[in-house]
Order: C-alpha cells, then structure tokens, then sequence
C-alpha cells in the first residue's frame, strides 16, 4: 500500500510538473527563465513545483482584475477633472518629441507643467520637509512606504500621523507586510486607535492568490490633501538618516513636487489602496497649479500587473534617448540584457555613460551578481564607480542635460518585473542642472573600477559571483 501511494504521488507531480511547465512556456517573460523553469519542472518536479508556485509566477494576476474594476470607477473621475488639467498638458522646447511620447505611453500619463520640483538630497532634509508637509495637511494624507522601522524616526511619523487624525484629518498609511515584516502590531493598533486607516498591501490577498508573496509594493509615495507630494528611494528608518553603525552615512535622494503631477502618485496610491482595501478613497481630483511657469513632470507608475515591462522600457528608453550623457545610480545593479547592451551601445556610440554603485552591500546575492558582467561593460566604454563613505541607496538617472528621473526603481529583476515602482520623469534644464551638481558631488567620493581589479579577483571570487548572477530573476 505504501509503495503504491508513492508511486501514485511521484506519478502525479511529473504529471503536474509536466502541465507547469507548460504554463512557463506560455507565461514567462524572458526565454532564459521558461527554459530554466521548465528543465526544473520537468527533472525535478517535487522541488520545482512550490518553487514556481511562490517564485515563478509573472504577473500579480489578482491586481489585473482590480485594476479592471478599477478603470470604470476611475474613469469617471477622470472624465471630470481631466477637462481642467488640460490647459497644463505641454511639452518642454526643443529635444526629441517622440522621447517623450514612448514615456508617456509607458506612464499612461500626460507631461504636465506647473509643477515645482525640489531636490531633497538625504534623509534630514527628506524628512524635515516630510514632517512639515504632514503638520500642514488639512484634508487627507496618503503614505505608503516599503519599509518602517519601530525606531526612533518610525515613532516619530507615527506621532505625527497621530495627531493629524485626531485634528480630523483623513490618514490612509499603507505598508508592504514582508519589507515591513518587523513592524509590531503595536505599532499599527496605535495608528488605528487614533483613527488612521491602516493596510498592509496583502500581495497574497485570498486564496487564488496566496502564493504572490514574491511580489512586492516598493513604492514611497506621499500625497497631502492633493497638492504636494513625495517621492523617492528613502524608507523610514533609523539607517535613512545615517544613524546605522552597520551601514554608517547612508546616500538617499527623494523629491518633493508641487502641481498637476501629484495627480499621477495620487492615482498610483489611489489603485494600491484599492487593490489591499477593496475601498475607492474620495480624493481632490482638481490639480492644484503650484507656478505658471515651472518644471515640466510626468509620473510613471511600474509594476507586474502592467501588460509591458514598464520600468525596463523606462530605463532603455533613457539611455537610448541620451546623446551627450547617462549617469545612473542604482544600490542594486543586475539589469536585464536588453539594458546591458543598451548601456554598452551607448558607451560605444560616444555617450558619456557612468553607473555609480554602492561599496559596501547590504544584500550580497546581488551585490556579488554585478560582478559577473561588468568586465564587459567597462571594455565597453561604461565607467563604473564604487561610491565609498557609506552605503548608495538613491535611484536617479542624469539624461544629457535636460532630463532626470528619481524614483524607486532599482535596476534588477525584482524592481524591472516583480516589484510595485514609481519614478518621477523630469524633463527640465534647470532641474536637470541641480541633479548633475548633485552627482558630481557624489562621484567625487568615488572610485572607479576598473577591468584589471575585476580579473586580478581569485578564482573562487569569480565562482561565486557567476553562480550568484544565476539566481539573478528571483534576488
């Protein structure tokens, strides 16, 4: 008998290993990665099948139909505050018309001007702005970050939520429940008690999708009362402010924005809220206009519910686009292909091409991933820079010297197809300046690499680092 059930049961997971596989040729987005699902479905389906089933999923199917639901009931918001943006629908002079028509389309979102952008280069100057804006709002707050500590910075926002609910402000604090799977209930009991509204984004919501936990909600959006905004790489936490012995200076941009782009996190927010609550927030859909004649904004939302792969495009567009110069930063640098012979092309064409990189890691699987391939780049003509007094966490892209972008888009797997990302798309002279000032700061405390430090590596280095970028697609 007992011989029996288990060969039923080995017969029964070739059989289902045999049908998903079939599902992995069908639905995964690269070739490398149906071929290495299906040979693991295939050999060994008493291992592959959990592992696909957590891991190997494409899309955040569950959010596909919401958002489906979704577009009906945002429509006609849409259809009504949409008349009133358009006098604020232009384009910057001069550049390249069809640059920003791809952007758009990706974005699903129109360039707007009258909006004001401010850099806010590290953790006390993001938060001491965040603060302020918080104690200012009169109407509602939505925040969402991918992680919050219970420290002294988490407690900090925490009493400062607090007190805006109690004066009668709507406050909607959304979290991703694994980047914030330290967050005591404590805590979340303390903001509900006050009369926040509190959810995590529940990725895995109901039974036909409790196996999305490889998804994530990366983004850090801010909105008060539909008039200014926040955006940007920092998450809250001690180690943001550079308070982190383990970590020591930590290297974070974020930006605060005034105008009709607060519309587009606002709408970004607004379908994730949706999504984790099943609730349609009552929002100020009217754009506030901060200046007449101010930066042009769009706000490009990215995630595995999108029918392309948004923020990959968003990337290679940039460097496709660029023509003088492309400088990216990025804590997590295993791109895809396409963005690897993207930068290469670049490099070779002329372009003054430079990623900047962190020392020091903080997740070595990926740290150790980028090792594997920046020979080729560097031979290539990419400079590659190692940014050395603490740890690289900012996400920002330098077009020529026209056209930033900051956000949350980290350039891996995870950020290009698993992660929830948003990144504001600047396509402003003045702007862009602020950004190349702020850079060169940063490169001036970096080394670069080169491709005989890489090869002057033991053996056993160079091992790990290959065998680390094979499990690039689920880092």
């Amino acid at each position: 008998m007992t011989a029996w059930l288990l060969g039923f049961l080995l017969l029964s997971s070739h059989i289902l290993g045999a049908m998903t596989a079939v599902m992995a040729l069908m639905s995964s987005r690269t070739s490398q990665g149906a071929i290495a699902w299906i040979l693991c479905l295939l050999t060994f389906p008493y291992v592959a099948l959990p592992l696909y089933w957590v891991f190997g999923r494409p899309r955040f199917y569950g959010y596909v139909s919401a958002r489906e639901e979704r577009d009906s009931t945002m429509r006609r918001v849409l259809m009504r505050f949409r008349p009133k943006l358009s006098p604020w629908l232009s384009r910057p002079l001069g550049g390249n018309p069809t640059h920003l028509d791809a952007i758009e389309r990706l974005a699903m979102m129109p360039v707007t001007t009258g909006n004001r952008a401010k850099l806010l280069i590290n953790g006390e100057e993001t938060f001491d702005a965040l603060f302020a804006a918080i104690k200012a709002a009169e109407d509602y707050i939505l925040i969402q970050f991918f992680i919050v500590r219970n420290d002294e910075l988490g407690v900090r926002l925490k009493q400062a939520l607090m007190k805006r609910a109690e004066r009668g402000v709507r406050v909607c604090f959304l979290y991703d429940e694994i980047g914030s799977r330290k967050l005591p209930d404590g805590y979340l009991n303390d903001l509900l008690e006050s009369g926040c509204e509190v959810s995590a984004f529940n990725s895995s919501r109901g039974w036909r999708h409790r196996f999305q936990i490889n998804f994530r909600n990366h983004r850090k959006i801010t909105v008060i009362d539909g008039r200014v905004g926040f955006v940007g790489g920092l998450n809250v936490g001690n180690e943001y402010l550079g308070h982190s012995e383990r970590y020591g200076a930590w290297r974070d941009t974020h930006l605060k924005l005034e105008g009709p782009s607060v519309m587009g996190l606002q709408e970004a927010f607004w379908e994730d809220w949706h999504w984790a609550t099943g609730e349609v927030l009552s929002l100020e859909w009217e754009p506030r206009i901060s200046c007449e004649e101010c930066q042009h904004v769009v706000i490009v939302p990215s995630g595995p519910a999108d029918r392309r792969e948004t923020a990959s495009l968003l990337v290679q567009q940039a460097i496709h686009s660029s023509v003088s110069r492309i400088w990216i930063t990025s804590p997590y640098f295993v791109p895809d292909q396409g963005v690897q012979d993207a930068l290469k092309l670049a490099a070779l064409r002329g372009v003054d091409v430079r990623v900047m990189i962190p020392e020091r890691p903080d997740h070595l699987l990926v740290f150790l991933s980028a090792f594997s391939f920046l020979s080729d780049m560097i031979r290539s003509g990419v400079r590659v820079f190692r940014y050395q007094p603490g740890f690289l966490h900012q996400k920002v892209m330098l077009m020529d010297s026209h056209t930033a972008t900051i956000g949350t888009v980290n350039l891996d797997n995870r950020s290009f197809r698993l992660n929830f990302e948003v990144t504001a798309f600047v396509p402003d002279h003045q702007f862009a300046a602020e950004v190349e000032a702020m850079l060169e700061e940063d490169f001036r405390h970096c080394r670069e690499i080169s491709c005989e430090e890489l090869e002057a590596r033991p053996m056993w280095r160079k091992l790990v680092s290959r065998a680390a970028y094979l499990l690039a697609p689920i880092q």
